[in-house]
């Protein structure tokens, strides 16, 4: 009889268990990702070979449980972040998903664009429409249109700029009805979708879509980057730098394996990003011997002051350098002596 009960004890302490893992709480946990080797994610075309390598860091986050915000709570290297500090008021998790995966399309684009600029080799663009980035609910284009979409016609027209398709909507009135066209999964349809005014602003229009161009960098040779579902904009410098050494003779790697950090912008400059500590774990664990990050032109609490002191603290041989734009990470790597 006792074996049974505790037997019952233990499936119900089970089934609790398991149920109470699908709770999540308003918060999001971080920690420690991977260093990942950049040569079989971007390939340029009869592009050099490196000895070294440049390495992707990235964190891993999710939502937290009760489990995972206990033991994060007692990591020194996991972070705990409320709801609000990862998404934006009223962003679904889809659109979260989606604007992280923009962000990292937008930072290959910079990436191409300085790379290529570096090289001396012309750049053009191929605009492809307008891309949905979210949908404010109880307009006209909730439930009609999702992040993620293209839209490519309105009305039949074609436009070559996200400001375009803004001053021709503004054209319109309350009660109008557009006809979209729009991809989505490789598919396209068109809708009819009616303007209606803005909830939170009687005197603007619109369907209820937040939109950013959607462009395509064209340049010879081409380059091709397959980051499948890594989001957000951090890899922008060491996707710049990978792209210009395998576009030019001499190797920036020298033999090391260099991780790093850091947005691009499209003039170069390298941009604060979110988790440094996590990802200067993660790249040591990866047998990283320098990590680049950003200086951020030598702020008191500085991406490259913070990964300093993780450094100390986990005591690590790799070499933390400064970096506040692409020139200044090619000026260091030429430094570099060859490693034997």
């Amino acid at each position: 009889m006792r074996k049974y009960r505790s037997l019952i004890f233990l499936i119900i302490a089970g089934l609790l268990f398991v149920a109470s893992s699908f709770y999540y709480l308003p918060y999001y946990v971080s920690k420690p990702g991977m260093a990942k080797e950049l040569e079989p994610i971007i390939e340029v075309e009869n592009g050099y070979d490196e000895e070294g390598n440049f390495m992707l860091t990235t964190i891993r986050m999710g939502k937290a449980n009760i489990y995972a915000y206990a033991i994060a709570k007692m990591s020194k290297y996991q972070e705990i972040y409320p709801v609000e500090a990862v998404r934006s008021k009223n962003e679904s998790d889809e659109e979260y998903n989606v604007r992280q995966l923009h962000m990292m399309d937008g930072s290959k684009t910079n990436a191409i664009e300085v790379a290529y600029k570096k090289a001396n080799l012309p750049i053009n663009y191929e605009f492809k429409g307008v891309y949905v980035l979210n949908i404010i609910e109880d307009m006209p284009a909730d439930g009609m249109l999702k992040p993620g979409d293209r839209i490519i016609k309105i009305d039949g027209n074609r436009f070559n700029s996200m400001d375009k398709f803004i001053d021709y909507i503004n054209g319109k009135k309350a009660g109008d009805k557009l006809s979209v066209t729009y991809e989505r999964n490789e598919k396209s349809k068109t809708v009819s979708i009616e303007i209606a005014q803005f909830p939170q602003d009687k005197n603007k229009v619109g369907i209820g879509i937040g939109l950013v161009d959607d462009k395509e960098i064209v340049v010879e040779p081409e380059v091709h980057i397959n980051t499948e579902e890594i989001g957000g904009p951090s890899a922008g410098l060491m996707f710049t730098l990978e792209i210009y050494n395998q576009l030019t003779k001499s190797d920036l790697t020298r033999g090391y394996q260099i991780a790093g950090t850091g947005t691009i912008a499209s003039d170069g400059t390298v941009g604060r990003i979110g988790g440094i500590e996590q990802k200067v774990v993660a790249a040591d664990k990866a047998g990283a011997e320098i990590f680049l990050a950003p200086n951020e032109k030598g702020a008191k609490d500085s991406n490259y002051k913070m990964a300093v002191k993780t450094a100390k603290d986990i005591d690590t041989k790799m070499k933390i350098v400064p970096i506040d734009n692409f020139d200044d990470a090619v000026q260091y790597l030429e430094k570099l002596k060859e490693k034997k």
